[in-house]
């Protein structure tokens, strides 16, 4: 919770970087910029505690280059947060003191100085409390009165603090500790969060009671992340506190999907400017969720720019730095912009007794209090009576006091300690020092062989390196029940979450919603009430989250959080909002149609209640029938010279064995079983070298006759006759009966499931164990066709008026064509439809031979019957 540097700050640590003494500092911070007013409260005690508070500021010079000024004007504006910051140390530690367990017999006692929110005051006031000198800039005279006090006894005035609670700001915090660093001097801090400050090696004197900003940013970006905020702006303070805690809010969104719009950066310098500029960015964007990292009166400039443009409907997120400020709660003309903020803030806590102390206040009872005097005379318009007060800074222009005013009844910011933050964090500190100080000088031989301390230390004798080790090791209960321990120089992070909600009034009011404790986020969401105006969260997004079915594709050029969303491929299922890929389904399962879930692939073979099964099985059907026919017109007329003509009892094995051929085909529809993958190959391959065998015999047959014309070839036809023309067939179809036994013994087809074609069907086949048994099996086909089709197409040009030769040519041509075509079909056919190309091979084969070889006698026995006769045939 830092304000800006001005460029005394950046001056001070580029002095400090150099070689120089604490002397060399010390001169020229106090020649160069003067000495501070006098103005203090103390309480005398044994061990006296140091504070320095920023009581006062002046408004008109906040933004001053402090280089170029040779003196301090007068502070003017007393600050009632400030003080009401600085009586909760005299507070605590006037409980301390009633304390019988903490601290027994030491009285504890305090000098607060005012730094007026001024880097160099803040430095010489230190120096002044740490040398125990109450009127001079002087470290070395200083630490001369110190020596002088503990020899002589002097008033406590000058009595050295070995120990400061200060630095409201880390500027003043690093300043301090490193200034201070080489006497050890602790220096506990209220209001530093600067996460540099963490760094023990460089600050090893160094403790705060205000969690780093690295705690309050996590969980600014764990907001953004919890309510998908994906698409977000931030305004930051151009100095450290704004550059860390947008920096940490980066890295603990990376790869989480949250992105920043844009980063408005904005100056003291130049503060009305910027935020016009910033409300203008703000108008523009399309992100609803804007993170404000800045002092208050920073985000007083912005809030009042968006309200001139109208901008009232983006949720803004606030830093700890102005998510309590009651100047912008009770702003009315930012009511509009500001409602529904929700903010991290500084952890808040009672303190028992506090407000009844604040109301017990008087300047009667505090006559030496210079600062509540002034309070007095702000709030009550009157000033106390010159026997109560020092009359030279007495008002003359403000009546003398009654005597009866007084705190009490009165509703006052300054009395109200419901919600105590600061004053809380101030609070724990004193108590932290008291309990070092108290293990110091209670200390045991334990204690001393762990901090290297030869004797304990008395009141008189403390000092800050050994109050140092007894700080660090400081773990102990608060009056509150809390438990309290310095991890280095931070203490375990804690924040309430607060929102701020409309009221019938007009102004805001602050509403405690949640709170953070280390990395752990707590939010009462029902408790919250948007920018929406109801408990509806805002959407603040670039893209929409892609729905289920689809995923993320990034938009080049745009950053990660600007998508388009992308179907899922088929087989890939994405089953949540905003999936980044999309998951493929195991091999057994297919997506569905919505892409969102796997699902069982349905089993997928050639069945007979398909339109192809059904086509395929009347085809067949229809070709046994035809070969029916055939055959029964062949019986009745088997006596006629046209199925007599070349064995008609091959021609009735040749009609048999096409049927077989045509019903062999349906054995290939229906489910694959066991005993179905074995018999198609084998019903196939036998019944077509039947039916070739048969062909070839005729074939054989017709050459014979022709030849056994010529002279000196009439006993060729003994080798020829009936007898051995059936013999050739049984002995062709048994070595396929052979080839096909051996195959189906060893390796037969087996039903299985091809994974191989992707779909939501997964193909149940007769996979083929062997490629080498069903390659015979081809091949041994196609040798026998081979064969006829070389002898008819010798034979063909035989003198005879009906040469069945040219038949059988006609036929095997058809045939080979249909099976050399059928190679390519089979192998690059997917799922079922390899069955399917099968049995259209068998089918198309089986109806070539059909039509080539009987439709022609057909044709005569029916319809010619006058060229149904021994000489008609024998005609040339």
């Amino acid at each position: 919770m830092d304000p800006p540097p001005n460029s005394f700050s950046m001056l001070l640590l580029s002095m400090m970087g150099r070689p120089m003494g604490l002397e060399s500092v010390q001169a020229t911070a106090c020649s160069r910029w003067g000495a501070p007013g006098d103005k203090s409260v103390s309480q005398d005690g044994d061990v006296i505690i140091g504070g320095l508070f920023n009581l006062y500021y002046i408004p008109s010079a906040m933004d001053q280059d402090f280089t170029k000024l040779p003196h301090y004007e007068h502070c003017a504006g007393l600050d009632v947060e400030s003080l009401k910051h600085m009586y909760a140390m005299a507070f605590a530690v006037e409980e301390i003191n009633r304390n019988n367990t903490l601290l027994p017999g030491v009285k504890l006692g305090y000098r607060i100085l005012d730094t007026c929110a001024r880097y160099p005051w803040a430095l010489q006031g230190a120096m002044s409390l740490v040398g125990g000198d109450a009127q001079r800039c002087n470290l070395t005279a200083s630490m001369s009165r110190s020596a002088a006090y503990e020899q002589s006894g002097e008033t406590a005035g000058g009595q050295p603090a070995p120990l400061l609670i200060g630095a409201a700001s880390s500027t003043t915090g690093i300043m301090l500790s490193r200034i201070l660093g080489s006497l050890f001097v602790p220096v506990i801090s209220y209001l530093a969060s600067c996460p540099c400050l963490s760094d023990r090696p460089k600050f090893p004197n160094f403790f705060r009671t205000i969690p780093s900003d690295i705690y309050q940013a996590r969980a600014m970006a764990r907001l953004a992340i919890r309510f998908n905020w994906t698409w977000t702006g931030a305004v930051i303070v151009n100095n450290d506190y704004g550059q860390l805690a947008i920096k940490v809010f980066q890295e603990e969104v990376q790869g989480k999907g949250v992105c920043l719009e844009f980063i408005e950066t904005v100056r003291r310098e130049t503060i009305s400017i910027d935020a016009k500029r910033a409300a203008l960015t703000i108008q523009a964007s399309s992100a609803r969720v804007i993170l404000i990292f800045c002092w208050y009166t920073d985000v007083k400039k912005v809030l009042l720019e968006l309200s001139k443009i109208n901008v009232t409907d983006r949720q803004f997120l606030a830093s700890e730095a102005w998510s309590t400020s009651d100047d912008l709660l009770q702003d009315q003309t930012i009511s509009k912009v500001a409602n529904g903020v929700v903010g991290v803030a500084i952890r808040s806590s009672s303190i028992p007794g506090f407000e009844n102390y604040l109301r017990s206040l008087h300047p009667i009872h505090r006559p030496n209090d210079d600062f509540l005097r002034e309070f007095w005379q702000k709030e009550f318009g009157c000033s106390p009576g010159a026997t109560q007060l020092n009359a030279s800074l007495q008002k003359a222009s403000l009546p003398p006091c009654s005597g009866t005013e007084s705190l009490e009844g009165v509703q006052h910011p300054f009395t109200d300690t419901s919600r105590l933050r600061v004053e809380y964090n101030v609070y724990l500190a004193v108590y932290a020092a008291a309990h070092a100080l108290h293990s110091l000088l209670s200390c045991t031989d334990g204690d001393r062989f762990l901090t290297n301390i030869s004797t304990c230390s008395s009141p008189e004798h403390i000092k800050p390196i050994e109050l140092l080790q007894y700080l660090n090791k400081v773990n102990v209960t608060t009056p509150q029940g809390e438990m309290f321990y310095f991890q280095g120089a931070d203490i375990p992070a804690k924040y309430d979450l607060v929102n701020w909600q409309k009221t019938s009034e007009g102004p805001l009011k602050l509403v405690l919603v949640g709170g953070v404790d280390g990395f752990n986020l707590h939010l009462n969401e029902s408790a919250v009430q948007w920018s929406t105006g109801s408990s509806q969260v805002p959407v603040s997004v670039c893209s929409e989250s892609c729905p289920a079915g689809t995923r993320k594709a990034n938009r080049k050029g745009e950053p990660v959080c600007c998508f388009d969303c992308i179907p899922c491929a088929e087989g890939e299922i994405s089953n949540k909002d905003g999936s980044l890929h999309c998951e493929r389904c195991p091999s057994d399962f297919w997506s569905n149609v919505e892409r969102t879930a796997c699902i069982p692939r349905q089993l997928d073979f050639l069945s007979f209640n398909e339109t192809l099964g059904i086509t395929l099985t009347t085809a067949a059907v229809s070709g046994a029938a035809v070969t029916t026919a055939v055959f029964v017109v062949f019986l009745c007329y088997r006596q006629t010279p046209m199925v007599r003509a070349n064995n008609s009892e091959l021609s009735f094995l040749l009609l048999l064995s096409l049927k077989l051929c045509f019903l062999c085909s349906l054995v290939f529809i229906g489910r694959p079983a066991v005993w179905s993958c074995r018999l198609q190959q084998a019903a196939f391959g036998i019944s077509f070298v039947l039916c070739v065998s048969c062909l070839l015999v005729k074939t054989l047959v017709v050459l014979a006759v022709f030849r056994s014309a010529r002279p000196g070839a009439e006993t060729l036809m003994k080798w020829f006759g009936p007898g051995q023309q059936r013999g050739s067939v049984c002995f062709f179809t048994s070595i396929q009966v052979i080839i096909c036994a051996t195959w189906l013994s060893l390796s037969p087809p087996v039903p299985q499931r091809d994974l191989g074609f992707q779909g939501s069907k997964v193909t149940l086949e007769c996979a083929m164990a062997s490629v080498v048994g069903f390659s015979l099996v081809l091949g041994y086909i196609g040798l026998l066709a081979c064969t006829c089709l070389l002898l008819a197409f010798l034979a063909r040009k035989l003198p005879d008026n009906f040469n069945e030769a040219k038949l059988i040519t006609f036929s095997m041509l058809i045939f080979c064509a249909v099976w050399v075509a059928f190679v390519p079909a089979y192998v690059s056919s997917p799922g079922k439809y390899v069955v399917a190309v099968e049995i259209f091979a068998i089918l198309a084969s089986s109806y070539g031979l059909l039509l080539c070889i009987f439709a022609p006698k057909c044709f005569i026995i029916l319809l010619r019957p006058e060229k149904n006769t021994k000489k008609h045939l024998m005609a040339r």
